[in-house]
């Protein structure tokens, strides 16, 4: 049993021609899962341009309220209502802090896992505080941070960390380093 919180994380390629009833479908699952106990929140990264396949997060508060979610009737029902709309998925469930980082090999170092977290958050705080700042600016310390983190975070888990980790993936998985774009290749001698 994982007293962590649980991602779970699926991929699922959309049939042609319906995506909106996929679109649809989908966001009826989230409702869904939105009425369990444990329930922290969701994300879709919709593809690419040139791609089908939609990314998918579901956050627990643990595996046992994952799991419960997991064999409902109510989602059973769901996905039975789905058939059609997208071929076989791929799952990955994880636990803790490593669920955003390990893309089926070990979770990047820590620092790097540090710097694709304050890269998602550094932007959506600030936009926060130009937007808010002036009006909770007479607020006590506390409820100003309880609201900003309130606010923020659902935000965070749902969206920006999961594109954070999508856009910076071959960075964290040490296929890309910002060093390669300083380094000129020498031509190999003929």
């Amino acid at each position: 049993m994982s007293t962590s919180p649980v991602t779970l994380m699926v991929a699922r390629r959309v049939e042609a021609g319906r995506y909106s009833d996929f679109n649809r479908w989908l966001n009826e699952g989230r409702e869904l899962a939105a009425d369990f106990a444990g329930y922290l929140g969701s994300g879709v990264l919709s593809p690419p341009a040139d791609d089908d396949e939609y990314q998918i997060i579901f956050r627990f508060s643990s595996s046992d309220t994952l799991e419960a979610w997991e064999h409902s009737a109510s989602r059973h029902a769901w996905l039975v209502r789905g058939t059609g709309l997208y071929e076989a998925p791929q799952e990955h469930r994880a636990t803790g802090l490593d669920a955003w980082f390990s893309s089926g090999s070990s979770a990047p170092p820590r620092w790097k896992q540090a710097v694709a977290v304050w890269l998602a958050f550094f932007p959506v705080s600030l936009l926060f505080q130009w937007l808010f700042g002036d009006a909770l600016a007479d607020w006590a310390l506390v409820p100003r941070v309880m609201l900003s983190t309130l606010m923020l975070t659902p935000v965070m888990v749902g969206v920006f960390i999961p594109l954070s980790m999508r856009l910076l993936a071959p960075w964290l998985q040490g296929k890309w380093s910002p060093l390669s774009l300083l380094v000129r290749r020498r031509p190999s001698p003929r």
